[in-house]
C-alpha cells in the first residue's frame, strides 16, 4: 500500500516506524529537514521537504497514485486543507486527519463529508486520552485497558503483587480458584522481557500480566493477581484543558473532584461550567496548596497539562505528601518507561492512544480494533474471520492448527453475543471476531495475510 504521512513529529514518526516494515511504500512530508533526515537514516522510506498543504509538495510525494494520506501535522488547518487538496486534485481514496480543536470535533458530521472536507476518519487525541484515563479509573490497579467487540471483551495489563492469591502459583491454578470464570493470560513481561505463558508458568511478584476475559469478569481476575484496590473516590486533577475538563465532567457526579488550573480566566470558566467540581486557580507544585486541600486523603492525583516536567514533578510531590496513586500525562515516550511503576504509578502517552486509533484505520484486512501496547512494542487486535472452509486459512480450523507467528496468541473469540475464551480445540467460524495478542508487532502483516480469504485457497 502506498501511504503518505504528513508530519514527522512523534506521531508521524511512530506511524512510519510501525508501517514501514509491512511491505508498505511510505513517504513522509515535513518542513523540518533534520526530522526527515533522521527518519530516512533509520528506515527504508522516502521523504519530501515542503508544506503539507501545498499541491506541489503533495504531487512530489506521489499523491497521484497514493492509496492513503494521513495528516498528522501540528496544525488542524493544514491537516484539513491537505486532505481537501488530496481529494480534489489527486483523488486519494482514503484520507485521515488528526484534529485537536474541540470546537471542530463537535461538528464532525457537518464538517467531514464529501460536501465539505472530504476526510474519511478524524483522530481527536484529547478525546482518546480522556476516554482512556476514564477506563483506567474504572479499573483501579490496571496499567492498560483495551476493549473489544463493543465492550464485551477486555484486555487488561496489571502488575502482580505479593498478596494476590495467584502470585507464586502456576497459571493453571486460575481455573481452580475461579472455576466459573473463563480467562486467558495472553502474555507475561518479566523484567521487560516477554515470557510465553503456559499452564505451568509461575506468576511472580512484579510480573506485568496481560489477561483477556469477558468484561464483567475483569475485577474478579484482577483480584487474583493483586490485592484488589478500592475504587477511586477523592480525585484531584491538574490541568484545565479539554482533557481535564472532560474528566471532571465524567467524574464529578459520583466522586469528589478538585481541579487545579494555573490560568485565571480558564479557571473562572471551569468554575462556571463544572457543576460539582471545586476549581482552584493556582500552581500544582505549591506544597501549601496541596496540603490545604488534603492531598494526603486523595485517592488519585491526575496531571494532564502540556508540560511533561511540570506533570512529573507535581505528581512526585503529591505522592510524597500522601496521595494514594498518581497518573501522569507524558508527551515524550522516552519518559514513559522511566517513570511508570518506578517513580509514579501510571504514565499516559497520548502518542500511543493516537497511534492505536490510526492503526485501526490503516491496517489491511477486516480489522475492527488495534491497540498499541507497551510503548508500541506489542499489539492487540480484533480481526473478523471472513470466507469459508474453502477460501479461508482460519475458518473451520482449530486454534492449534493455525500457523500463528512466534509470540502470537488467540485470547478470545466473540461469536454474535457470545464470548468464547480461546482454547487449542476452539474452532473458528465465519464472521467470528478473533482477538489476538502479538508480543512483537512486526508480525501484524502475517496475521493480516492469514485472515485474508482467497478464492484460490483450497
Amino acid at each position: 500500500m502506498k501511504i503518505i504521512i504528513l508530519g514527522a513529529g512523534q506521531v508521524g514518526a511512530s506511524l512510519a516506524e510501525n508501517l514501514v516494515g509491512e511491505n508498505n511504500d511510505i513517504t513522509v512530508v515535513d518542513e523540518n529537514h533534520e526530522a526527515l533526515q533522521e527518519l530516512q537514516d533509520r528506515f527504508d522510506l522516502r521523504v519530501v521537504q515542503g508544506s503539507a498543504s501545498s499541491p506541489h509538495t503533495l504531487g512530489d510525494a506521489g499523491a497521484i497514485d497514493a492509496d492513503m494520506l494521513i495528516a498528522v501535522t501540528n496544525s488542524d488547518e493544514i491537516n484539513m486543507v491537505a486532505c481537501q487538496i488530496a481529494f480534489t486534485l489527486f483523488n486519494v481514496p482514503k484520507k485521515i486527519a488528526r484534529i485537536r480543536s474541540q470546537s471542530v470535533v463537535m461538528h464532525e458530521k457537518e464538517l467531514f463529508n464529501k460536501d465539505a472536507f472530504p476526510i474519511d476518519h478524524i483522530i481527536a487525541p484529547e478525546k482518546l486520552v480522556s476516554d482512556y484515563i476514564a477506563q483506567l479509573i474504572e479499573y483501579p490497579g490496571a496499567l492498560q485497558v483495551a476493549n473489544f467487540a463493543n465492550g464485551k471483551v477486555g484486555l487488561v495489563a496489571i502488575r502482580a503483587y505479593y498478596g494476590g492469591s495467584l502470585v507464586g502459583n502456576a497459571i493453571s491454578a486460575l481455573k481452580e480458584h475461579m472455576p466459573n470464570i473463563e480467562a486467558r493470560v495472553a502474555a507475561i513481561f518479566r523484567r521487560g522481557k516477554a515470557i510465553r505463558p503456559q499452564g505451568t508458568t509461575i506468576i511472580e511478584a512484579d510480573d506485568e500480566v496481560f489477561f483477556i476475559t469477558a468484561s464483567p469478569n475483569i475485577r474478579a481476575i484482577m483480584g487474583e493477581m493483586q490485592k484488589l484496590e478500592h475504587p477511586y473516590k477523592r480525585i484531584m486533577i491538574v490541568g484545565g484543558g479539554y482533557i481535564g475538563e472532560s474528566l471532571a465532567k465524567r467524574l464529578e457526579k459520583e466522586n469528589s473532584v478538585k481541579l487545579i488550573e494555573k490560568n485565571y480566566s480558564r479557571a473562572e470558566y471551569l468554575s462556571e461550567t463544572l457543576s460539582n467540581t471545586i476549581v482552584f486557580c493556582g500552581d500544582s507544585s505549591d506544597q501549601d496548596l496541596l496540603l490545604e486541600e488534603h492531598i494526603d486523603q486523595t485517592d488519585l492525583f491526575i496531571t494532564v497539562t502540556n508540560d511533561d516536567e511540570a506533570n512529573i514533578m507535581s505528581a512526585m510531590l503529591a505522592k510524597r505528601l500522601g496521595a494514594r496513586k498518581a497518573m501522569v500525562l507524558i508527551q515524550r515516550t522516552a519518559y514513559v518507561d522511566l517513570i511508570q511503576g518506578n517513580i509514579l504509578d501510571i504514565a499516559i502517552s497520548p502518542q500511543q492512544a493516537t497511534l492505536s486509533a490510526l492503526l485501526t484505520h490503516v491496517r489491511k484486512a477486516d480489522l475492527k480494533h488495534v491497540y498499541s501496547l507497551r510503548e508500541g512494542l506489542a499489539e492487540a487486535i480484533e480481526i473478523v474471520a471472513r470466507g469459508d472452509n474453502m477460501t479461508s486459512k482460519v475458518v473451520g480450523k482449530e486454534i492449534s492448527q493455525l500457523k500463528l507467528p512466534k509470540g502470537t496468541s488467540v485470547g478470545a473469540i466473540v461469536r454474535d453475543e457470545q464470548v468464547l475464551i480461546a482454547h487449542d480445540d476452539t474452532v473458528i467460524e465465519t464472521d467470528d471476531h478473533v482477538i489476538l495478542f502479538l508480543v512483537n508487532k512486526k508480525y501484524i502483516s502475517d496475521i493480516e495475510k492469514l485472515f485474508q480469504p482467497s478464492p484460490f485457497f483450497l
